[in-house]
């Protein structure tokens, strides 16, 4: 390729550029510009274009070394109706500028400006994105058909005899001098395309979300009447660039400067596509901000709003980009709509990706199956749905691993993709219903009323049992409940059942201190078998069931001090479900002052954020008496000194009254409750001396 002298590119560079800021240039693009016709949809007629420009480029490398080129199947990317809306309004338009193109081109070029001010005029009527569409589609036309023969120039005698007559048969056989021609002309097709679908873009911006008086939208009016000028006269550049190269111009060949204007034309288009875009993406961006705060606005009204079924509610809740499948069914591993929740009691599991744990997903995952063990049951009239939160600028890829972890784990439906779950809905979850890291069970009933704002207490409690979950519900059992074993161990362990029938006494006992437990163990041996009572004794360990707790547990079992939980997960549950208690009951407005059940729970809660190991003894599922390490110790270790009153009051009662004598007034009481949805109570009251409990923050971290 010849080089071109540096000044010989700068006249050039000032012939093609030099009127591109020109006051009068923009007056004359302005002038061209009287649209009358009511504005039509240029998309489907974009497709087409796009389609013929991928089509021609990807065929080229092949037609020019001579290769049999198969065309893959068309799939049609424009409905068809709306193509023949902009068809019937463009057709002839579309053949005018396509034949303008080619005689002014075959003319030997002319004076580009003059030839694009000629097409803009012929397209006056139409507004700057049809204008643009239309002129690509005339160019692309008159592309496709030129490629068209050549592809079957070697296979159909038709087109063998067309190419003859253009030259084409010519022009492939100049192998080794057509490959960087084509190179330019193919860069500057994809610079003009994209600039004209960033044009389309915004006439596409819907009215009711855009401010057309907004500054980047007054911005991006005054850009695009240029940037139309532009890519249309990169487009007469293009084809005067093509009918070189094939040799129909009268006396015209290609040059070295020819090419390198080419290029120059598509560095211009880039930089205005490069404008275009950044105000493209302001809009965009304020689109999506009034289109969430509108979702947020429906969510609400859908909420307050009655219903006759919940459907409206679920689809506007679990909205992930107008997916059609958006829910995926851990029962069939298969894609669902949202329409298998209709009319149903449904459960909105909402967690983080963060603080889910996966032996909270085995208990879980246990109660949904007892439930489902039965259809007829009432208690498995319900749905339930994971819905993970994931925050916006998460990188979903670091995160994807794990969500498919735990969504493998569960039977149930959840959110098939929650990376695009709206913005709205994550809002709506975390202003309204209060949502922070704190796992969520919100229950809608069948009209998707919300029965219950955190029903996760209820279902720890009771499981199923707590059907339908409503708050209500929630009330009704608290009222049915009286402080015991039955309460407080439930089914931690099928042994509990067993030992309550056979009428023997149930100690458990917690703490971490393992010489503690060796002392009181071996005491409270002693003193059953002194006393002649059947005692049986289980470890249920601490509210945060670390490697420490797994040791203790591993030494109780081989020094045969005590029974133990079977798993670790049950040990989790057991603390999980009395912290439960509490939260359930402070949901009801209950407190340590008026609520019997709720001191318990306080009480036991406060022996385990203790230093000290704690112990309850129970006989049958009601009668209790418990206490913290030393009292407890020393009660068992001094029994002799209570015995005779045990004869007279019962060994519980005995026990009680003793362990009430020998604590001083003097104590140190701590309570450590998770916080949850903000409800954590300004004042707790202390279970021993029923004062105010001076309140401090911590901060905990537990890797062991």
């Amino acid at each position: 390729m010849t080089m071109v002298p540096r000044k010989m590119q700068s006249r050039a560079i000032r012939h093609i550029f030099s009127a591109s800021d020109d006051t009068v240039m923009t007056k004359q693009i302005s002038a061209t510009h009287a649209p009358i016709e009511e504005h039509v949809d240029v998309r489907p007629l974009l497709n087409v274009v796009q389609d013929i420009f991928h089509r021609a480029t990807s065929l080229i490398p092949d037609i020019l070394q001579g290769k049999q080129t198969q065309m893959s199947a068309s799939k049609e990317n424009a409905n068809q109706s709306d193509l023949s809306d902009i068809l019937e309004i463009s057709y002839h338009t579309i053949n005018k500028i396509a034949c303008e193109i080619s005689c002014k081109c075959m003319m030997g070029g002319g004076d580009a400006h003059a030839t694009t001010i000629g097409i803009l005029g012929m397209l006056s009527s139409f507004s700057w994105d049809a204008k643009v569409g239309i002129a690509l589609a005339a160019f692309a036309s008159n592309l496709g058909e030129f490629w068209l023969v050549a592809q079957l120039n070697a296979t159909n005698r038709l087109a063998k005899s067309v190419a003859l007559l253009k030259h084409i048969h010519e022009t492939l056989e100049q192998v080794d001098d057509l490959g960087p021609k084509f190179e330019t002309v193919n860069n500057l097709l994809n610079a003009m395309f994209v600039v004209a679908n960033c044009i389309v873009e915004f006439h596409e911006l819907p009215s009711q979300y855009i401010d057309h008086e907004a500054p980047e939208m007054l911005t991006a009016s005054t850009l695009i009447p240029s940037a139309v000028y532009w890519t249309i006269r990169s487009i007469v550049a293009c084809a005067s660039h093509i009918l070189g190269i094939i040799g129909l111009g009268q006396g015209y060949m290609t040059s070295t400067i020819e090419t390198w204007e080419l290029s120059s034309l598509t560095h211009k288009l880039d930089n205005m596509n490069d404008h275009l875009q950044k105000q493209l993406t302001i809009c965009h961006q304020h689109l999506d901000d009034n289109k969430q705060r509108e979702a947020f606005q429906t969510l609400e009204i859908l909420f307050e709003t009655s219903h006759q079924d919940n459907i409206n509610v679920l689809k506007a809740l679990i909205r992930c980009k107008d997916d059609p499948l958006p829910l995926f069914d851990g029962s069939t591993k298969q894609r669902v709509s949202i329409d298998v929740l209709r009319s149903k009691i449904v459960l909105l599991y909402i967690t983080d990706l963060q603080h889910i744990s996966e032996q909270e997903l085995v208990i879980f995952g246990q109660m949904y199956q007892d439930s489902r063990q039965d259809s007829t049951r009432l208690e498995s009239q319900y749905e339930l749905v994971w819905i993970p939160i994931v925050e916006k600028g998460t990188l979903w890829t670091e995160s994807k691993q794990r969500f498919e972890r735990l969504q493998s784990m569960m039977p149930w439906y959840s959110v098939y993709d929650p990376s695009v779950l709206e913005a709205a809905t994550i809002r709506y979850i975390k202003e309204v219903w209060l949502f922070n890291t704190k796992h969520m069970l919100v229950v809608l009933d069948p009209q998707g009323k919300v029965v219950n704002l955190n029903a996760i207490h209820v279902m720890w409690i009771w499981g199923s049992l707590a059907y339908p979950f409503s708050s209500l519900k929630e009330e009704a059992l608290w009222k049915e409940e009286t402080w015991g074993l039955a309460l407080l161990a439930d089914t931690i362990d099928e042994s509990l059942f067993e030992w309550v029938s056979a009428g023997k006494y149930i100690c458990l006992y917690g703490g971490d201190d393992i010489e503690w437990i060796r002392k009181f163990t071996s005491s409270a041996k002693s003193m059953a078998k002194t006393l002649q009572i059947p005692l049986e004794i289980m470890y249920v360990g601490k509210s945060n069931p670390g490697e420490k707790i797994r040791k203790i547990n591993k030494t109780i079992n081989e020094e045969k001090l005590s029974n133990v939980l079977a798993y670790p997960t049950i040990n989790w549950f057991f603390w999980v479900r009395l912290e439960s208690m509490w939260h359930s009951k402070l949901q009801q407005g209950n407190t340590v002052e008026n609520d019997q059940i709720m001191l318990e729970i306080v009480r036991i809660l406060s022996f385990d954020s203790s230093d000290q190991g704690w112990a309850v003894i129970s006989q049958g599922t009601v009668k209790m008496t418990q206490g913290k390490g030393d009292s407890f110790l020393k009660c068992v270790v001094e029994f002799e000194e209570w015995k005779d009153n045990a004869k007279d009051k019962g060994v519980l009662a005995a026990m009680d009254d003793y362990i009430q004598g020998i604590q001083t007034p003097h104590h140190c009481n701590r309570l450590i409750l998770p916080g949850v949805d903000g409800r954590t109570p300004e004042q707790i009251i202390c279970a021993e001396c029923r004062q105010p409990m001076e309140k401090f923050y911590m901060y905990r971290c537990c890797n062991e």
